[in-house]
């Protein structure tokens, strides 16, 4: 079973049934039975049209369930509207629906969590790890969320601002390497890109460029993680790293400043330096100090850490690491690697193994594991 192509027809089937009446929350049941009967019976007989399928499987799920507790000629309404039989015209919905997602009747919060959910295909977990809440917190947000727009006519599309955080999101899902998303982030941000003049539209997009590039030199061939120092530049993909600095220099010269554009400028001084002992450490700290004046985000704050300790010495980088809430994810990690430069080294080997148990992925803690066990076989020799 290709799970791969059943996550990237599942927004354009969606969007079909939001179309055609459905409202959003009986949607998505609908979709998700119908997957759930793919699964079940493609196996056997997969069907030439995947998407003509899916339509026609999701549509009559949801005619079962309406006729449950509608009225008769709402339910022969609906019927009439059934789609035909034959291939599936080959629109791509997923852009729309995002916007769609992006009701005026949730807030910002509770609608990228809701796509996310039902069009990013991430899981309640991986949602509640991006917004650095409980997982139960993060599913109740999503149930309010889909009451909310239950029975609401989505004739009403949400802003760019929230569709952009939801496709960040996205993004830093899949470049995460538990989802593989980020491919279809960027080719979204494309066409967003494409039909919309906005300056934090091509910052997002140059960001995501910026970081894609460096995709490839982030592991070693056995899978595991290679910090950004380290890595082989020349495993880098400088045509994209020329697209997204050209993209992020237009979009600065407009003098509009945003988030997306402040990262990527982070992004563009880390792609730009052609070893890690030339990267512009002190540019990395200002352009962080004005993302932290844009965001007042305290995982900003706890990278603005970092820059210092490379750029003013590891004992400035603690200081400023001190001020922060030390449950914030990969503080542990992070004060490990400053007392390391400081050349503590029993601390920061007990501060790694620390961090390993917090790791939200099991590369990230095989890393820190390995960072540990280098620290104390130096310090018993």
């Amino acid at each position: 079973m290709n799970e791969a192509l059943l996550r990237s027809l599942t927004p354009s089937v969606l969007g079909v049934l939001v179309r055609r009446g459905a409202d959003f929350a009986a949607a998505e049941d609908a979709v998700q039975d119908a997957l759930v009967e793919a699964v079940r019976v493609w196996p056997a007989g997969p069907p030439r049209d995947p998407k003509a399928w899916l339509i026609t499987a999701a549509w009559r799920k949801f005619l079962d369930a309406t006729r449950a507790d509608t009225a008769r000629r709402r339910r022969e309404d609906l019927a009439d509207e059934e789609p035909v039989p034959g291939p599936a015209p080959a629109v791509d919905d997923t852009l729309q629906l995002y916007f769609l997602c992006a009701h005026p009747s949730l807030t910002p919060s509770s609608a990228v969590a809701l796509t996310l959910r039902a069009v990013g295909g991430l899981t309640t977990r991986q949602i509640a790890q991006a917004y650095l809440v409980p997982e139960a917190t993060m599913a109740q947000r999503i149930s309010r969320a889909k009451r909310t727009v239950s029975g609401v006519r989505f004739d009403r599309p949400g802003d760019v601002a929230t569709v952009l955080r939801v496709l960040y999101l996205v993004f830093n899902e899949g470049y995460s390497g538990d989802v593989d998303l980020s491919a279809e982030a960027i080719r979204l941000t494309r066409q967003l890109a494409a039909v919309i003049d906005h300056p934090e539209v091509a910052g997002l997009l140059a960001l995501m460029l910026l970081h894609h590039a460096r995709r490839a030199g982030r592991t070693a061939p056995d899978g595991s993680l290679v910090p950004l120092a380290e890595q082989d530049r020349s495993r880098w993909d400088t045509a994209l790293i020329a697209e997204g600095i050209g993209i992020l220099q237009a979009a600065l010269a407009r003098d509009r400043l945003g988030e997306f554009q402040a990262q990527a400028a982070i992004a563009a001084l880390h792609a730009d330096a052609p070893t890690a002992g030339e990267t512009d450490w002190p540019q990395i700290v200002e352009w962080y100090d004005e993302l932290a004046r844009l965001t007042d985000n305290p995982v900003v704050r706890l990278n603005r850490a970092v820059a210092i300790g490379e750029a003013d010495g590891p004992r400035a980088g603690l200081a400023a690491l001190a001020a922060l809430d030390d449950s914030l994810p990969r503080h542990t990690a992070v004060a490990a690697y400053l007392h390391e430069r400081d050349g503590d080294l029993s601390t920061a080997a007990r501060l790694y193994a620390e961090a390993a148990r917090k790791a939200p992925s099991l590369p990230e803690r095989d890393h820190l594991t390995r960072q540990a066990a280098r620290l104390n076989t130096r310090h018993r020799h």
